[in-house]
């Protein structure tokens, strides 16, 4: 049976790549940015919707039916749930009176697919108000917390103007877990000065901006992978 990770709201596939990597997984990436519809990349399958679409749905429900699903990774959007953008609220609620109720469906869902996949599963915000609409957090991690994953002469192979080596910056980010996910061992790595100046090169609304802030740390990533994957040892 085929071995698969599911990873939702996932542009990057930097989460699942490690997994790709091994040679023993296949992945499903679902993002409203990826081309149109099914594709296929090799090991990757990306689907080009939002989660609550017919498309991704029968896609997802195959998979759980006929392959071995090994996790189930979500980046919900914080744009509107993040308290970082906690000054824009009331702008937001007088357009639209459920805006967070709308954000915080897509974090349902993916807790829901990771729920009934059997596998382990996580989502992830920035530190947000899903800790008082749902719950709190499992679990909240620094990047840099992991950055002992990635090699001395790490480099970002997508930012690496933006993106410190080694995932060397602090952001709190908040983990909530399910069906056995276990928090890997964090490898610290010290952070340039104390404090990372990234953030000044991310202002904006852009979304390259946006995809860019939201990306996935690489260490933590293999972390994950070196902790739930077909290993002989981490």
């Amino acid at each position: 049976m085929q071995k698969v990770v599911i990873s939702l709201c996932d542009l990057t596939g930097v989460m699942v790549q490690p997994w790709i990597d091994s040679g023993d997984y296949h992945a499903i990436l679902v993002d409203p940015q990826h081309p149109d519809g099914i594709t296929h990349d090799g090991a990757i399958t990306k689907i080009g919707h939002i989660i609550d679409h017919p498309m991704v749905w029968g896609a997802i429900g195959e998979a759980i039916r006929n392959q071995d699903v090994a996790m189930v990774c979500g980046f919900p959007p914080c744009t509107d749930l993040a308290v970082s953008g906690a000054r824009h609220f009331e702008n937001k609620r007088e357009r639209d009176p459920h805006f967070q109720a709308k954000a915080a469906l897509v974090a349902e869902q993916c807790k829901v697919i990771g729920s009934i996949s059997g596998a382990p599963w996580f989502f992830e915000n920035p530190v947000s108000v899903l800790s008082s609409i749902m719950r709190k957090p499992d679990h909240i991690f620094n990047p840099y917390e992991y950055g002992g994953y990635l090699p001395e002469d790490d480099r970002h192979p997508l930012w690496p103007e933006y993106i410190a080596p080694r995932d060397a910056y602090p952001k709190r980010t908040c983990l909530w877990t399910g069906g056995g996910f276990r928090m890997p061992e964090k490898r610290p790595v010290a952070v340039p000065d104390g404090y990372s100046t990234q953030h000044k090169k991310l202002g904006g609304k852009s979304q390259k901006t946006k995809n860019i802030r939201s990306a996935t740390p690489r260490g933590f990533a293999r972390a994950v992978y070196l902790e739930h994957g077909d290993q002989p040892s981490k």
